[in-house]
C-alpha cells in the first residue's frame, strides 16, 4: 500500500508543470533592434532624442524588452558637451515560456561630451544618472557610465560613406540596495561589452552592425545589435 502511494506521487511530481522562472541560456544569441534620433530647435542650443528598442532573449519572439525613450536636450555656448533631461517606459519579459511582463517609467539625466585622439579616434564619454519606478519595487536609482569608441577605416574623418570600427563599455551601478519585499541587488548591476561595424550612408544617417555581451553577477549572454541612427 505505501508502495503504491509512494509510485503515485512520483508520477504527479513528474505531470505537474514547471512554476518556477526559466533559466537563462547563456549560449542562446539574443538580438537588439534599435533605432536612434536626434535633432536640434532650428540653431539653436535646445533639441530633442530618443531611442526605440526592441530586445529578445532570442533572435525574434522572446521579449526581453521594449523600451520607448526620449529627451530635451541642451549644448552650452563655447562648450562641447549636450546634457539631456529624460523618460522613457521599458516593458520587460521574463526568458522562455512565461509571456508576464514588468512595467517601469524611468527618470534620468545625463551628460555626453566628445574627446578625439589623433587623427583616427573618436571617442564619447557618457554619463547617466537614473530615478526607476519599478513594478511591485520600491524607488529605485542608478548610475551609468559609458566609453564610445569609433575608428574610420576607409577614411580619416567620419564623413558620408565611411567604413568604421565602432566600440564601447558601459558599467551600471546601483544606488540602493533594498528594493522593497526583502528583496536586494548588488551595487553591481551589469556591464556591457560592444563590437561592431558601422557605416555612414550620408550626413545624419549611418548603421551599425554587431554582438554586444552583457554581464550580471549571475548570468553573461552575447546579443546580436541592429541600430540606425539618425540625425534629423
Amino acid at each position: 500500500m505505501k508502495k503504491n502511494i509512494f509510485l503515485t506521487i512520483v508520477c504527479i511530481a513528474f505531470l505537474l508543470p514547471e512554476t518556477g522562472e526559466a533559466q537563462i541560456n547563456e549560449n542562446k544569441l539574443g538580438a537588439w533592434y534599435m533605432y536612434f534620433f536626434n535633432t536640434t530647435f532650428k540653431e539653436s542650443q535646445w533639441g530633442v532624442q530618443g531611442d526605440i528598442q526592441y530586445r529578445n532573449w532570442n533572435i525574434a519572439g522572446d521579449l526581453e524588452q521594449l523600451l520607448l525613450r526620449g529627451g530635451l536636450t541642451y549644448k552650452p555656448k563655447n562648450a562641447d558637451i549636450k546634457l539631456t533631461l529624460g523618460y522613457g517606459n521599458i516593458t520587460t519579459g521574463r526568458y522562455g515560456s512565461d509571456k508576464s511582463t514588468t512595467s517601469e517609467s524611468r527618470f534620468y539625466q545625463e551628460a555626453l561630451f566628445p574627446v578625439k585622439f589623433g587623427n583616427r579616434f573618436y571617442t564619447n564619454h557618457r554619463f547617466r544618472y537614473e530615478q526607476r519606478f519599478v513594478e511591485n519595487q520600491d524607488f529605485r536609482t542608478r548610475y551609468r557610465y559609458n566609453l564610445f569608441l569609433n575608428i574610420p577605416l576607409n577614411k580619416a574623418v567620419m564623413d558620408d560613406k565611411t567604413l568604421y570600427l565602432a566600440m564601447y563599455n558601459e558599467i551600471f551601478i546601483n544606488g540602493q540596495r533594498a528594493i522593497g519585499n526583502g528583496n536586494n541587488v548588488e551595487v553591481f548591476d551589469r556591464n556591457r561589452l560592444y563590437l561592431g561595424m558601422g557605416y555612414i550612408l550620408k550626413k545624419g544617417l549611418k548603421i551599425q552592425l554587431g554582438v554586444m555581451n552583457q554581464s550580471t553577477n549571475t548570468w553573461q549572454k552575447n546579443q546580436l545589435q541592429f541600430s540606425l541612427h539618425q540625425k534629423i
